[in-house]
């Protein structure tokens, strides 16, 4: 497995995540089609301007065009000041193989390298038995039960938190 940064090539691979309804069922149901050459877009060049770490999964870097989803690391605003947040998605066919843990643990100990990001939080929904367990698994605490705001809707989550330079297991 590698991780790369995500491309403007990339949007097929976005439409199959962020526009199926059992993908997004955490996360307030499938996003626009039409919208998602501009994300990926955004995305892209977040990416290249190293202003977050935006990463596709490539399961075998002997067909890098196959990606099997995302991980994504990023720094925003909340009410109680600026966090880093990192956050992944898997697609169906390549779920349950550990690939979705080995990229989280991967861009973590990249953090951890670099010196940088700080405290990274987590926010899986409290019904994402899969993503919770990545959280348990590679060092992060639980913190609480929140609202987090995505797309436009609030959800309930599992607030989990860790520091990669001590805590990263």
């Amino acid at each position: 497995m590698r991780l790369r940064n995500v491309s403007t090539d990339d949007v097929d691979a976005y439409v199959r995540m962020r526009c199926d309804p059992v993908m997004m069922a955490d996360l307030g149901g499938p996003q626009s089609r039409e919208e998602m050459a501009a994300k990926v877009r955004r995305d892209a060049e977040q990416a290249a301007a190293d202003l977050a770490w935006l990463k596709m999964i490539v399961p075998d870097p002997a067909t890098p065009e196959v990606v099997a989803g995302t991980v994504t690391l990023w720094s925003h605003d909340t009410d109680n000041g600026p966090i880093s947040e990192i956050g992944w998605m898997v697609l169906p066919e390549f779920q349950g193989q550990g690939l979705g843990k080995r990229a989280v643990r991967a861009l973590l100990e990249q953090a951890r390298e670099e010196n940088r990001w700080g405290v990274v939080h987590a926010f899986p929904a409290t019904g994402n038995a899969a993503s919770n367990g990545i959280c348990r698994s590679v060092g992060f605490r639980f913190v609480s039960v929140t609202d987090m705001p995505f797309a436009g809707q609030i959800f309930k989550t599992n607030h989990w938190s860790m520091d990669p330079r001590t805590d990263l297991t």
